[in-house]
């Protein structure tokens, strides 16, 4: 747990979707070990359990609330239930989200509203319960997880980059409204991570060296590369810091 003031989240909570592995669960676990109560968001109960109790284990504060992000009642029932069980939600990080990859003309629209539905929507509807419940104490962070492709686009993952990109104006227009009443908005944009969902390019050893050649550090990213950046940005250290977008990316995005 960390004892510099500055980057302290002790009695502080939070809610972290899609955070049964990979990226969410690295942020939930940079949180919990900052101080804060995390509560890990996913599909799976079982799952949950099982990372709660390991983040327990460890001494740290951790609690479940699985639901389906795109299930409007679910998200909204889940937010009121942190609140009526842990007294305030402190921190948001809208996290969950899919990926499908289609060459353009084999497209179909209930592909593109899915994941439209649950990387932009989901996190729209998070977001505007999350601040009802952070503006009567007048502070709160709400952070989302967008991507590199919200500013490089990636050809076949079409939704994808525009949900992403759909995400980095929302979090300028949520920090604009927000700001005056005390809650900051900013996203986490990552680049080439090591997940679930980049399982299947990572089987290709050529695709792997391809990104490692584009990337000053030579290498993916690590969900645990994350877990800083959320701190920072939940943390008193990032106060005046808001409606950003932060690149966690090696140097890609800036490397000719």
């Amino acid at each position: 747990m960390t004892t510099n003031p500055l980057f302290s989240l002790a009695g502080r909570i939070a809610l972290v979707t899609g955070a049964s592995r990979g990226l969410g669960l690295a942020m939930a676990e940079g949180l919990a070990e900052a101080g804060a109560t995390v509560v890990l968001n996913g599909r799976d109960p079982g799952t949950l359990a099982v990372r709660a109790g390991e983040l327990r284990d460890r001494g740290l504060s951790a609690a479940i609330s699985p639901f389906d992000v795109t299930d409007e009642t679910a998200a909204r029932a889940a937010i009121d239930g942190v609140v009526r069980e842990h007294g305030a939600l402190d921190i948001l990080i809208a996290n969950a989200g899919i990926h499908h990859v289609r060459p353009l003309g084999e497209w179909r629209m209930d592909e593109w509203r899915r994941v439209m539905n649950t990387n932009l929507d989901a996190c729209f509807l998070l977001a505007q319960h999350a601040a009802m419940a952070m503006l009567p104490r007048r502070q709160g962070r709400i952070i989302f997880t967008s991507s590199l492709t919200s500013l490089m686009g990636r050809a076949t993952i079409h939704a994808y980059c525009a949900s992403k990109a759909g995400l980095a104006g929302l979090t300028r227009s949520l920090a604009a409204e927000l700001g005056e009443h005390g809650i900051t908005c900013n996203a986490i944009a990552p680049g080439y991570f090591e997940t679930d969902l980049s399982a299947k390019m990572r089987s290709d050893p050529a695709t792997v060296e391809r990104i490692n050649s584009r990337v000053p550090l030579r290498r993916w990213g690590r969900p645990r590369d994350l877990a800083g950046v959320a701190v920072f940005l939940a943390s008193p250290a990032a106060s005046y810091i808001t409606g950003q977008q932060l690149v966690v990316d090696g140097g890609m995005g800036i490397a000719l």
